[in-house]
């Protein structure tokens, strides 16, 4: 009888020991380095778009990329940040996921790239909170968090790894007045 409890002792320590391991890669697989960086270049005279007070790149500044994005829940953390998905707007070319333009007045949006996961959020609907309210929106683009400063992303720099990118539609059906839209935490899911 002895012998037995002292086995299952060692048993339940390897148990243990493999269970920590495998905690311990799980938390290391949801991890989203930086992947690079890009340097920054100065645009050429007009060709960053500013509207929305979008950010252009500046000369010598080095960008972090990423390839990957924080883990999705039913409550993912993220920033939301204002783009105009038009013609002419601050998103720079067509959305990447039907190739056309979208009105301001459409609920749209653009996700870094971890999370546009190689277009499989393409047109399909997420859910955005904060403060109480919710707003439905249509994935239409690739909000790029591993290129930028240059003609096809309007010389802005590349997206952080957490961004929601979206049409000012989005911004009013969340209740958020025109002078305190840019960039606020939201948290997002899958619709």
């Amino acid at each position: 009888m002895k012998k037995q409890v002292l086995f299952s002792v060692f048993e339940f320590i390897i148990f243990l020991c493999f269970h920590f391991l495998f905690i311990s890669l799980v938390i290391e697989a949801q991890t989203c380095d930086p992947s690079g960086t890009i340097p920054g270049t100065t645009p050429p005279p007009g060709q960053c778009n500013q509207d929305n007070n979008a950010d252009c790149c500046v000369e010598d500044e080095v960008y972090t990329t990423y390839t990957c994005s924080p883990p999705v829940s039913d409550n993912t953390p993220a920033t939301l940040t204002i783009n105009s998905f038009q013609e002419g707007g601050d998103g720079g070319g067509a959305s990447k996921c039907d190739n056309q333009y979208h009105s301001d007045d459409e609920l749209v949006v653009a996700l870094s790239t971890g999370w546009f996961n190689q277009s499989s959020r393409c047109n399909k609907f997420i859910n955005i909170n904060v403060n109480g309210k919710s707003a439905r929106a249509l994935v239409v683009d690739e909000c790029d968090s591993q290129e930028g400063c240059n003609d096809e992303h309007a010389y802005q720099p590349p997206c952080s790894n957490n961004i929601v990118d979206a049409s000012k539609a989005v911004w009013t059906a969340l209740g958020v007045p025109e002078s305190e839209q840019g960039e606020l935490d939201i948290t997002w899911s899958d619709a």
